[in-house]
């Protein structure tokens, strides 16, 4: 009997079960990871995976490889993928905008070899992302952003703010904000609860216009904490740029020799890694203690880095959860994993042309299990804004969303810190003067003692004005 070891016990294969977590559950609630599961003898599925796609593959559109083998897992048929276009849909559903075309390739993510539906958009997509909550669907087509309801397929809002196409997409972490940058130098914050609005008569607008850069962006990435998140832009005008989300303030920015293609931060912010045109990968330092607002990179530095292996333009970068290893994809037609402290490359997967994507995610529970299905199935997608009025007279259901002012206006860092030294000092004035009556015979001696050191100063100030104007 096939058996699986953990922790120096032998559990039965046939008791064992995936867990909505993604780790393998025995019985009597015994959880075990996925790293030390055999199958077989053959391991398990892998925690984290690769995910990529090329523009030149005529036989899969984008592939799965095991980041510690690098041995191919999946291959998903039907196409080649755009640019900043491929993205997971609550871990269930595998999407990506067709290169070139106007539509949307939708893919259980267990059924490699059959596409489950086809998004029709108005015209080419030009980047593609997905709630990290699995709610909404946001894609850039020319200058406008289009948004769906996951759940009804509608076509919640359609944002024109941009002048030119836009470039990257990206959500938060808490899915309460998204973040839109195209080749009109600009790159938009916007509140998910004003785009989502019942009121359709008034067009949504940004939270923040970062306008600080002078030629189009190339890529975006948002960090972690939510709506306290730093974003990175990069771009053509050799810089990137570091701003806070909830402010829209500008905290660094980075020139470079060289055009900047990709972005990303390690999980901890310490580094801040940005692939160039030249193939060079270049590691700036975000904890150096001499880090000015707006500095050159120079590769000497503290703890700034160049990793050299890409032959041409970086056009992608991932880094792993545990921050040790750094993905990046090129127009090389490789796509490379490094050891981030050596800063070697430890493996190299060759594609069929310039890659578009590359990312190294947690492995979605689903994807190695052929005979699961999505627990919600994907409805069709709506290719046209309808009033809310419209909308509920058509089908006769009720569309929830989140009102305009349903969050408070977040804080900044400062402001935070601001407010809890107010609560600090009024907690040890409270537990120094007590209250009550205490309280104010302590005001009483205090005022005193003000009437007193006043007394004092005056005195001070007539004998000091004396001796100055005394004749000698």
């Amino acid at each position: 009997m096939n058996r699986t070891r953990r922790s120096g016990s032998y559990i039965s294969q046939s008791t064992l079960r995936l867990s909505p977590e993604g780790t393998y559950e025995a019985g009597r609630g015994i959880l075990v990871p996925r790293a030390l599961c055999l199958f077989g003898g053959k391991m398990a599925a892998p925690l984290e995976v690769i995910v990529s796609s090329d523009s030149g593959s005529q036989l899969w559109n984008c592939t799965v490889f095991d980041p510690l083998s690098g041995s191919s897992l999946l291959s998903f048929r039907g196409g080649n993928s755009a640019a900043r276009s491929l993205t997971v849909l609550r871990g269930e559903f595998l999407l990506s905008a067709q290169l070139g075309k106007n539509f949307i390739n939708v893919w259980e993510i267990q059924r490699k070899d059959q596409l489950q539906q086809k998004i029709v958009c108005p015209g080419v997509v030009t980047c593609l992302t997905a709630s990290p909550d699995g709610y909404f669907l946001a894609a850039g087509v020319a200058e406008a952003i289009y948004l769906w309801e996951v759940c009804t397929g509608k076509l919640l809002s359609v944002l024109s703010r941009h002048y030119q196409d836009v470039t990257c997409l990206k959500f938060t972490d808490d899915s309460s904000h998204f973040v839109s940058a195209g080749k009109d130098n600009l790159a938009l914050v916007w509140n998910l609860c004003s785009v989502v609005q019942m009121d359709l008569s008034h067009a949504p607008e940004p939270r923040h216009i970062l306008s600080r850069h002078s030629l189009p962006i190339t890529d975006l990435h948002c960090g972690l904490m939510g709506t306290q998140a730093r974003i990175a832009t990069a771009s053509l005008d050799q810089t990137v740029k570091v701003w806070e989300l909830s402010s829209g303030e500008l905290l660094l920015s980075v020139l470079f020799d060289v055009e900047i293609m990709s972005v990303t931060f390690d999980p901890c912010e310490y580094f801040l890694f940005c692939g160039g045109s030249d193939g060079n990968i270049f590691q700036v330092s975000l904890c150096s203690q001499s880090l000015s607002r707006e500095k050159s990179f120079q590769s000497e530095g503290e703890g700034n880095q160049v990793f050299k292996g890409h032959r041409n333009l970086v056009t992608c970068l991932s880094v792993s959860m545990d921050g040790t290893l750094l993905l990046s994809g090129s127009h090389d037609e490789s796509v490379r994993l490094w050891d981030i402290q050596s800063k070697q490359s430890i493996r190299c997967l060759a594609h069929k042309g310039p890659v578009t994507n590359a990312v190294i995610m947690p492995a979605p529970a689903n994807m190695f299990l052929p005979d699961s299905r999505p627990a919600i199935p994907l409805p069709r997608f709506s290719r046209h804004l309808q009033s809310a009025e419209g909308e509920a007279g058509d089908n006769g259901d009720v569309c929830v969303r989140p009102g305009l002012h349903a969050q408070d206006e977040e804080e900044t860092h400062l402001q935070r810190a601001e407010r809890l030294y107010s609560l600090m000092t009024a907690i040890t004035d409270k537990a120094v003067f007590g209250e009550g009556e205490n309280t104010k015979v302590r005001i009483a001696e205090l005022e005193e003692e003000v009437q007193t050191l006043k007394k004092v100063n005056k005195d001070l100030y007539e004998f000091s004005t004396q001796l100055l104007t005394k004749p000698t």
